[in-house]
Formats: C-alpha cells, sequence, structure tokens
C-alpha cells in the first residue's frame, strides 16, 4: 500500500467522494480484517467492528484531512495508521460492551497454521482455562488487561481511553497478569 495515496483517498472522502471510499475499503479492508482476527477469534465481532471502522472514517475522513493539511495526522501521518487507531478503539469498545454483558471474547491463542491433535486439545484446555480466569477478573481490571494486551495500547493510550490515571492501568495489568499467572498454572 502507497500511504500517500490513502491519504489522498481520505482527503476526497472527506469531500463526500464515495468512489473514493470505495477504493480505500478495497485496498484496506482484508489487511484491516487480518489484524483484526489476530486480536479476536471471533468472526461476527471482527466483522461488526470492520464495518464500524468503516463508518467512522466515512463520518470523521475531515479530521484526518484538516490534520493533515496542518501538517499532523495522527500518530504517523499515515491513513493506514490512522484507519488502524479507528478499528483498535472500535475493538476495544466492542470488548468493553461484551464485558458489561458478561461475554468474554474468544482470545486467539494458536498460529494460523494447522496446529497438531494434542496442541488442538491443549489449546481448548488452555482456552478455557483462560476465559474463566479473565471472567473471574473485575470488568475494571479486565478492561485495562485488554486495552493493554488485546489491543496493544500503551499504558499513556489506555488511561485515556479508560478514563482513569495512567498508573491505575499499570496496577490494573499488574494485578491482573498476576491473577492469571496463579490461575493458569
Amino acid at each position: 500500500m502507497d500511504a500517500a495515496d490513502e491519504g489522498e483517498l481520505v482527503r476526497r472522502i472527506a469531500r463526500g467522494d464515495r468512489p473514493a471510499f470505495d477504493e480505500l475499503y478495497r485496498r484496506t479492508a482484508p489487511w484491516l480484517e487480518v489484524r483484526l482476527h489476530r486480536r479476536c477469534a471471533d468472526t461476527d465481532l471482527v466483522a461488526e467492528v470492520l464495518q464500524d471502522t468503516y463508518l467512522a472514517v466515512w463520518r470523521a475522513a475531515g479530521s484526518f484531512a484538516g490534520a493533515r493539511v496542518k501538517g499532523g495526522g495522527g500518530a504517523d501521518g499515515s491513513a493506514v495508521g490512522w484507519l488502524w487507531t479507528i478499528a483498535a478503539h472500535r475493538l476495544v469498545d466492542a470488548f468493553r460492551r461484551r464485558a458489561r454483558n458478561d461475554q468474554v471474547p474468544r482470545v486467539r491463542l494458536m498460529p494460523t497454521a494447522a496446529p497438531a491433535a494434542e496442541d488442538e486439545v491443549m489449546a481448548a484446555r488452555v482456552g478455557q482455562e483462560l476465559e474463566q480466569a479473565l471472567l473471574a477478573l473485575s470488568p475494571e481490571v479486565r478492561a485495562a488487561l485488554r486495552a493493554t494486551v488485546l489491543d496493544g495500547l500503551s499504558m499513556r493510550e489506555a488511561s485515556v481511553l479508560l478514563g482513569v490515571p495512567e498508573n491505575t492501568v499499570k496496577s490494573r495489568v499488574r494485578r491482573a497478569r498476576i491473577f492469571l499467572r496463579e490461575a493458569l498454572s
């Protein structure tokens, strides 16, 4: 992908250019879907997040285009980076909605290569144990862990997303890791 081309597409989308939106989707959706699947094994949830992401792109393209004109434009200034930031936040939001409903999304534990039968049995067992351990965490601790581990946000980004101080996120993640280590050993 040529980042300049995607940036230009986003600027055209900001002006209401539907063919530019279609082209951006065609170029980026497969890559984005794979990246989301690396963080969440639930195909339906990934599809929902993908749809929400592109809806947000259509609605907020002007914020990217305006920032680019002024010399900014996201963490790395690229349209693809901006797109991933939107998708990552949408995924965290989806996880938070599920957490409120006490539905823990399945975490992808195995690589996409076909595992041996013994590995599949162990992965299922570990996956069930992990799911149970995650359910035992408080919703606040679970949200901090998801934001930093599943979504790959920094402690500072997670604190902004969750609306708590950075040190609170650090302590929640530490508590979660200690609890999970003990629960899974």
